[in-house]
């Protein structure tokens, strides 16, 4: 898959990171709206700051469209749910073109009733289904469709792609009847405009700000490649940046640290759902788009009119988002909990207690786990223990 590069928003002049620190001591919708306005008035034009422009001018837009929601919202009149609350054991967005066929997957897969058209752009609001996998159940919204322009604010982009940046996962639909590598380009293409990626980085960067007088934190569990700590604190500095924790993981340079100073970059885990196995030459067109995304993503072939590959789809959204299903048992009970806790791959048994209830992580003694790595079960172990899918956990408090 192409890999797309970002310009950094480097040689900034003071006055733009001052105002830049002003944009984000600000909660006021209306007032950071000026305060932006006002910082990209003063970002200079050159190739250096092209994508940190459009960054700029796509969050203006989203701060605009909130401003008019809750106008909407004093005079009575509601638009489109945008944001849907997370269900399951994961959410997961469908995205795609129009016309990929993104409405008959969730109608096939989900228990959602779905408005299926051959018209495009049918789909004007998120739309939610419960897929059952197993014994748990995974959230499944089809998006409003994906076009050129989306990150930019066309249409329903920004709202789309909110909910890809906020959902655990996605699925990128493509239409083998079609140029399904094309469509393919243009999705990753606008989820990276957006700051959102579908292959893993190589850096991340988490920046939070605290409240004033609260100091700087600067954790580093990974490697910074062509500047030193000092850099990275003299960077903030010029950004006004005194009061917060800045976490850096895997090998960062510090462009992409002054990058996320302006909106932190996410990763989002994905497969490719390639439909209409159906159609003529779909073979020759799937082989196509596998050789383009290579190692970097899963792709399913399916057809949702012939409901061929469709079983498949629970486990690999389970594979993809790497998390694992925990049963817990009452000591002197004979049966464990029918229903598992959902945790990410390789937590502990210190991270069950902790999801359990809070007072068990201070009050944690050992615990006895029934798992299939071990040689016999159940056998004691401490809280640093790694849980596997399926285990089986009881926990025994001081």
């Amino acid at each position: 898959m192409t890999e797309h590069v970002w310009p950094m928003p480097t040689n900034l002049p003071p006055d733009a990171k001052k105002k830049w620190a002003e944009v984000e001591a600000t909660r006021n919708p209306r007032e950071k709206l000026r305060l932006l306005q006002e910082f990209l008035s003063l970002v200079p034009r050159h190739k250096g700051t092209a994508k940190l422009c459009v960054n700029v001018k796509k969050q203006i837009a989203s701060l605009q469209e909130e401003i008019k929601e809750k106008k909407r919202k004093k005079a009575g009149r509601s638009g489109p749910k945008i944001f849907i609350e997370k269900e399951g054991a994961g959410q997961v967005v469908l995205l795609g073109v129009t016309k990929v066929g993104k409405s008959s997957l969730l109608s096939a897969v989900t228990n959602a009733k779905v408005a299926i058209s051959d018209a495009p752009y049918t789909t004007r609001e998120p739309v939610p289904g419960i897929l059952a996998y197993k014994d748990i159940q995974f959230q499944i919204i089809e998006a409003p469709a994906v076009m050129e322009g989306s990150a930019d604010g066309r249409a329903w982009g920004l709202q789309t792609l909110g909910l890809a940046r906020n959902a655990d996962g996605l699925v990128l639909m493509v239409d083998l009847a079609a140029d399904a590598v094309d469509q393919l380009s243009l999705l990753v293409g606008e989820l990276e405009k957006a700051r959102i990626l579908v292959a893993k980085p190589k850096a991340r960067v988490e920046i939070e700000r605290k409240y004033l007088g609260a100091g700087l934190r600067i954790i580093l569990t990974g490697k910074l490649v062509d500047c030193s700590f000092g850099d990275v604190e003299e960077l903030l500095k010029t950004y006004h940046f005194s009061d917060g924790v800045v976490k850096i993981s895997g090998e960062a340079t510090l462009d992409e640290i002054e990058d996320a100073i302006f909106e932190s970059t996410v990763y989002k885990p994905a497969i490719v759902v390639a439909n209409k196995l159906d159609a003529e030459n779909a073979e020759e067109k799937l082989k196509m788009l596998k050789t383009y995304v290579g190692d970097k993503l899963q792709v399913i072939a399916v057809s949702c009119k012939d409901r061929v590959g469709l079983e498949s789809i629970g486990e690999m959204l389970f594979k993809m988002l790497e998390i694992i299903r925990v049963y817990t048992k009452e000591p002197n009970k004979r049966e464990h909990s029918k229903k598992p806790f959902i945790l990410k791959k390789n937590a502990t048994v210190l991270d069950l207690a902790r999801s359990i209830h809070s007072d068990f992580r201070e009050n944690f003694s050992h615990a006895k786990v029934w798992s299939k790595k071990l040689v016999f079960s159940p056998q004691k172990v401490g809280s640093t223990f790694t849980l596997d899918d399926e285990d089986i956990v009881e926990i025994h408090l001081k």
